[in-house]
């Protein structure tokens, strides 16, 4: 199967001469091949959306089970709107193949977008080796004229100073190509609509000529604006601001979460009334943060400042520490009756990293599993929309078949609607001092949304405190 790609020589954005009619006329009819790097949850949605604009994209990946499902037009994220229909059409129209032979799409392509996973290490160092992977199968390919975007998110410096040299080093020299970071700006669940533009899109290049051709590109993307800054290492740090903007905004919410008790008011309630003040944005707390984006940012930028930057240390610390304080609540609620979570049987409900979504990297409920594990419980680990657990302690149990089990304690730690499903009268017991009452089991609700009212079972809520 072979791309949408018409038999004239193709047309390179960097450098050219063309006027912008002549430019957008060569990218909108295919004379600009596009390969993207990376068919994940960011790079097939960007791909589809390229293939729309230009009807030539090649999206490469190492997972040959993903690349043939890809070519068959089988969307493997299905939880996103709009994805399947879109990936079958254009298959079928030739406009999107994909392929493992990253080094043959390259040299297809005049525009290369990488956007693959860039991780942090035991040590909270930034692991950049798929991003200098992808890089170094860009070099094989690329020609002068040929335009590189980086969309993964990235520390300061990373296209001037780790892509720029890694591209560099094959026949191309520094002048005869662009690069520009492009930062992604799409949350799980609604990739399409926000590459299409429910945000300004922003691009940097590390020359001016870079940053024009990612600006023309992008607009031709976007149904918003393009915001071009003043170079790449400031578009990095774009992402990253954002990131941490919501770290700390998280990290303060779930500090005055834990103080719910000594303050004696309902946290949330007060950061709902607080909010009303156009100055005044709290976000919301909760059993902590995950996912792929806001664990990681934060590293990124301290990675080169040694010893500063306390308050965004201090943000990922408190944010790190909520699944602490959860597990220490659930031991304190068990031994309000004298219970204890030695060789309690725990309900973990939720371990992707938000509600709704299929994903689960370095969700809370990871380490809340770990937690309770080294006490001694015995966890059951629910969550209806993961077909497979991260590797983490417990039995993985249905959500029905949950409500057969002898259950000593629960702890919601994802707010997945499915939830809102559960007989918690399963899970009651008649009371030993007899006289028809009922006997419940502590609840911890890591996200404001358990209704236990009419039940037997006492619930802490993290921000509103003990119901």
């Amino acid at each position: 199967m072979t791309a949408n790609v018409p038999t004239t020589e193709t047309f390179a954005l960097y450098g050219t001469d063309a006027s912008a009619e002549q430019t957008r006329a060569a990218f909108r009819e295919g004379r600009v091949p596009v390969a993207v790097y990376g068919m994940g949850k960011i790079g097939l949605p960007l791909s589809l959306v390229y293939a729309e604009a230009t009807g030539a994209v090649t999206g490469v990946d190492v997972d040959p089970d993903r690349v043939s499902a890809l070519n068959g037009g089988i969307n493997p994220f299905d939880h996103e709107p709009g994805l399947s229909t879109l990936l079958s059409n254009l298959v079928a129209d030739g406009r999107f193949e994909s392929t493992t032979d990253g080094e043959a799409a390259a040299t297809r392509a005049r525009v290369h977008v990488i956007v693959v996973p860039t991780l942090i290490d035991e040590s909270d160092a930034p692991d950049l080796s798929i991003l200098e992977a992808a890089t170094e199968t860009v070099r094989d390919g690329l020609e002068p004229g040929d335009a590189v975007f980086v969309e993964s998110t990235v520390p300061p410096g990373t296209c001037a100073d780790v892509v720029a040299p890694i591209l560099a080093s094959g026949d191309r020299v520094p002048g005869e190509f662009g690069l520009a970071h492009t930062p992604e700006r799409t949350a799980s669940g609604r990739a399409l609509r926000d590459i299409r533009g429910s945000y300004p899109k922003i691009v940097g290049g590390v020359d001016s000529e870079s940053g024009r051709v990612a600006e023309f590109v992008y607009g031709e993307l976007t149904d918003n604006e393009v915001i071009r800054t003043s170079d790449a290492r400031t578009a990095e740090c774009v992402k990253l601001f954002e990131g941490v903007y919501r770290d700390v905004n998280i990290a303060l919410a779930n500090e005055l979460a834990t103080l719910t008790d000594e303050f004696g008011v309902d946290v949330v309630e007060t950061i709902e009334a607080a909010n009303t003040q156009p100055y005044c944005d709290i976000h919301t707390p909760g059993a902590g943060v995950g996912g792929h984006c806001i664990p990681y940012y934060p590293y990124f930028l301290l990675d080169d400042v040694n010893e500063r930057a306390p308050l965004i240390r201090t943000a990922r610390e408190v944010n790190e520490r909520m699944p602490g304080f959860v597990v220490e609540t659930l031991v304190d609620e068990l031994a309000v009756d004298g219970g204890s979570v030695e060789d309690a049987t725990v309900a973990l409900l939720g371990v992707a990293y938000r509600a709704g979504i299929p994903e689960a990297r370095a969700s809370p409920a990871i380490d809340v599993a770990h937690r309770l594990d080294r006490l001694g419980a015995t966890v059951l680990v629910v969550d209806p929309v993961l077909d497979d657990l991260p590797e983490m302690p417990g039995e993985s149990v249905s959500l029905e078949a949950l409500e057969s089990r002898d259950v000593d304690a629960a702890v919601l730690v994802t707010a997945h609607e499915e939830f809102q499903s559960i007989d918690w009268g399963a899970f009651e017991t008649e009371d030993a001092s007899g006289g028809g009452k009922r006997r419940g089991i502590p609840v911890v609700d890591g996200r404001q949304a358990l209704d236990l009212s009419g039940t037997a079972h006492r619930q802490y809520t993290v921000g509103r405190g003990r119901d």
